[in-house]
C-alpha cells in the first residue's frame, strides 16, 4: 500500500493512496459471503449459495465495490497508526479507481486534533464559581403551587345555573378535588398528605440544582471558550450539524409528524436550518474539544467499571447498538462528566 499525506487548512489532512490488487483480493470471499446473505436463486437456500454461483449472478463492479467497503476500514486504521495521525470525526471516503486486476485507489479527508490553546481554565472556572449559590431552598409557597396544579389536572367541571352567572362567575368553574391521602396516593407511593409534600418539596430541590448546576457549567465553559483558540476543522461542524438535524428528525417523528411536512410548515429548507443551528453547532464542536483537551492534560479518564455498567445499560435499552460504539459513547460521556466535575469543584 503507498499513501501521501497533504496537510490542508483547517486542521484537515487529506490522505491520497492505493492497495495493491494481490492485497485487495484477499476481501473477494468475505464480499462474496456478504453480498450472497440476501441474493434468491431457484435451487439454493439464502445465504448458502456457492461462490462460483455467486459470481455468475452479481455484477463484477457490485463486488468489487463491497471488497472496497471490507478494505477501506482496516486500511484507514492502519493509515492512522502508521503515520500517527490524531483523527477526530468521521472520515470522507472516497474510491478514486476500482477495477479488476488494478489497485484500488483512494482518497481519504479526515479532521485531526488542532492545536488547542487553553486558557487557565482553573482560575476561570474558581471565578464563576465564587457566584454559585451554597444552597437552593424550596419554599412551602411553591411546593403548595405545585399541588395545586396537580389538583387542577384531577379536577372536574362544576354546572353553574344561568341565574347565578356574573362578572365574577365563570360557566366552567371548576371543583377542585379534596387535597387528603387517597388523592395523594392516586399519584403513587406515598403514605399520606405530609409525605406527598415532603417528597415534592425535595424532587423540586433537586430540580431546582440539576438546572442550577446546568447554568453553572454554562457560564464556566463559555469563559473558557472565549479565551481558548482554535483552529477549527469545518468537518466538526458539519459532523455536529449532522447531528443536530438527526436529533430533529427524531423528535418531529416522535411527535407523530413527517419531517417533510415539518419543513413545510416552517416554509424552510433543510438547508436553511443547517444555516441557523451553524453558530451552535460551532460551539458545541469547540467545546468537546475544550473538554477532550482538558481531560488530557489532566490525565482524567473514565472508570472502567463505570463504563462497563453504562454499556450494559445502553445495549439492555437499544438492543441492535453496535457494543463498539456503545462503549466509546459511554467513555466519552462519563469522562466528559469526570471533567465537569473537576472545574466544578475549583
Amino acid at each position: 500500500m503507498s499513501t501521501k499525506i497533504n496537510k490542508l487548512p483547517e486542521s484537515t489532512v487529506e490522505i491520497e493512496g492505493q492497495i495493491e490488487w494481490p492485497d485487495f483480493e484477499q476481501h473477494r470471499s468475505a464480499a462474496l459471503k456478504n453480498l450472497g446473505k440476501e441474493l434468491e436463486l431457484p435451487g439454493f437456500r439464502k445465504g448458502y449459495i456457492p461462490e462460483n454461483i455467486l459470481i455468475k449472478n452479481i455484477p463484477d463492479i457490485r463486488i468489487l465495490e463491497e471488497m472496497a467497503e471490507l478494505a477501506m476500514p482496516k486500511v484507514y486504521l492502519r493509515i492512522l497508526e502508521e503515520h500517527k495521525i490524531d483523527a477526530i470525526g468521521r472520515p470522507e471516503i472516497a474510491i478514486t479507481k476500482l477495477a479488476r486486476d488494478n489497485p484500488l485507489g483512494f482518497k481519504i479527508k479526515t479532521a485531526v486534533l488542532p492545536e488547542i490553546k487553553l486558557p487557565d481554565y482553573k482560575s476561570l472556572a474558581q471565578a464563576e464559581n465564587k457566584n454559585k449559590p451554597d444552597t437552593l431552598a424550596v419554599d412551602d409557597e411553591e411546593v403548595e403551587k405545585a399541588i395545586l396544579q396537580l389538583q387542577k389536572m384531577r379536577a372536574n367541571p362544576k354546572e353553574v345555573r344561568p341565574q347565578e352567572l356574573g362578572p365574577e362567575v365563570e360557566p366552567q368553574d371548576i371543583e377542585l378535588p379534596e387535597l387528603n391521602d387517597e388523592f395523594v396516593k392516586s399519584f403513587g407511593d406515598f403514605k399520606n398528605v405530609a409525605d406527598f409534600k415532603a417528597k415534592i418539596k425535595e424532587n423540586m430541590r433537586m430540580e431546582k440544582e440539576f438546572k442550577d448546576k446546568e447554568k453553572q457549567r454554562l457560564k464556566i465553559i463559555d469563559a473558557v471558550l472565549n479565551k481558548a483558540k482554535i483552529e477549527l476543522p469545518r468537518i466538526l461542524i458539519e459532523s455536529e450539524l449532522d447531528k443536530m438535524i438527526f436529533r430533529l428528525k427524531n423528535d418531529v417523528e416522535n411527535s407523530g409528524l413527517k419531517y417533510e411536512d415539518y419543513l413545510k410548515h416552517l416554509n424552510k429548507k433543510e438547508e436553511e436550518l443547517r444555516k441557523e443551528f451553524e453558530k451552535d453547532a460551532e460551539k458545541r464542536a469547540k467545546l468537546d474539544l475544550i473538554l477532550r483537551g482538558i481531560g488530557i492534560k489532566e490525565d482524567i479518564k473514565a472508570n472502567k467499571e463505570d463504563v462497563d455498567r453504562e454499556v450494559a445499560r445502553i445495549l439492555e435499552i437499544y438492543k441492535d447498538a453496535e457494543p463498539v460504539r456503545a462503549r466509546a459513547y459511554a467513555e466519552n460521556l462519563l469522562q466528559n462528566e469526570k471533567i465537569w466535575q473537576f472545574l466544578e469543584n475549583q
